[in-house]
């Protein structure tokens, strides 16, 4: 199996096109042609993941975190990153990572295994992306109206919310001309004709438009067809940052974050001043979370549970809505168990190990 055949089924789980702009997520390090001798499962790049690969004989590493980030100008072994990149390449081992692309996932995504994992229901996005829609109008002889959906519909167009083939069709009449180097598939070289036709609007997410447009066209029957596509300004409310979803009954706020400790192995929980009410609605982020803090608080959450935030941060929880923070290796660790799950469910017969090195840097005493 090809390193390629792994990557696209991870961003097709995972577009990078919906990854932050900062961000790294992809192929970092590799020759997507090569044949891949397994998969090693990491949260983290380090020079012992590396080792533990070269160990195992396996060439391909998915990570969630990129190692690399900006440009490298020298390759000297200078840093952590400089002598992790060097030794993947000296021994032939391919780095995929998939980041923000992952965590903005409503489904199978990294916030949505936090989910699970504390048991939480109806889940939505706390902070949906925006300008990641077009709507696509096609024009269509009433005769083919359907078949030229159906291919829409079955290259990604059509999805809202939990809703799909989702369409509106407008019946009327379309006129053309054709000249004398037109075959058209109805109507006579010279005059005007006039023909019975459906526009089809649909939603497509951006990533897909191109490949909605061109099952259109090969299912569409005229030689030019006629098609708008309109940028939008809706939500995207398959992906975006942050889920938010509630307990299937109130929790004592205390008891909630201990069971939280030990579901997560926590060292340690920051958090602001707990309620002396039952705490039910619940927000999650994986790794940096505290630009979730107001979304969190007027999407209703009792209590925002996240990662590395900042001591003045903290101020912006207003009481009794609870901002907490578990750590960042620890509230993210459960990707490497969605990634085992995706990629063993996908290939049956293809190695996938996971690394048995915990990369936290950070300690606790």
């Amino acid at each position: 199996m090809k390193i390629s055949e792994i990557t696209d089924y991870i961003e097709s789980v995972a577009p990078l096109a919906m990854q932050e702009s900062y961000d790294n997520a992809g192929l970092i390090v590799g020759d997507r042609k090569a044949e891949a001798t397994g998969a090693l499962i990491s949260l983290d790049v380090t020079e012992e993941v590396v080792d533990e690969a070269i160990s195992l004989g396996i060439n391909l590493i998915i990570a969630h975190h990129p190692f690399v980030f900006g440009g490298l100008k020298k390759f000297t072994g200078a840093n952590y990153v400089e002598r992790t990149l060097i030794k993947a390449i000296k021994n032939d081992i391919a780095v995929y990572a998939a980041h923000t692309n992952l965590d903005n996932m409503l489904n199978n995504g990294v916030n949505s295994k936090i989910a699970e994992k504390i048991g939480l229901q109806n889940v939505r996005i706390l902070s949906p992306l925006r300008d990641k829609l077009s709507k696509v109008a096609v024009y269509v002889p009433q005769s083919h109206a359907e078949a030229v959906r159906n291919v829409m519909f079955a290259a990604g167009a059509g999805c809202i919310g939990n809703y799909d083939s989702c369409s509106y069709n407008i019946e009327g009449q379309g006129t053309f001309k054709a000249n004398d180097n037109c075959k058209p598939y109805v109507g006579e070289i010279g005059e005007l004709h006039f023909e019975a036709e459906t526009r089809i609007e649909t939603i497509v997410p951006q990533h897909l438009t191109g490949k909605v447009i061109s099952a259109m066209l090969a299912a569409h029957p005229y030689e030019e067809p006629a098609y708008d596509i309109y940028p939008l300004q809706n939500d995207y409310n398959q992906a975006g940052s942050g889920i938010i979803g509630t307990l299937s009954k109130p929790e004592n706020a205390t008891d909630f974050l201990l069971r939280i400790k030990k579901i997560f192995d926590c060292g340690s929980i920051r958090h602001t001043r707990l309620p002396e009410t039952p705490i039910q609605k619940i927000a999650v982020c994986g790794g940096a979370g505290s630009f979730l803090i107001e979304d969190a608080m007027r999407a209703g959450a009792d209590i925002l549970l996240t990662a590395d935030v900042k001591y003045h941060q903290f101020f912006d929880a207003r009481y009794p809505f609870v901002l907490a923070d578990i750590g960042h290796y620890e509230s993210e660790q459960f990707t490497k168990e969605l990634f085992y799950e995706l990629l063993t469910r996908k290939f049956s017969n293809f190695a996938v190990r996971l690394t048995k090195v915990k990369t936290n840097p950070i300690k606790y005493v």
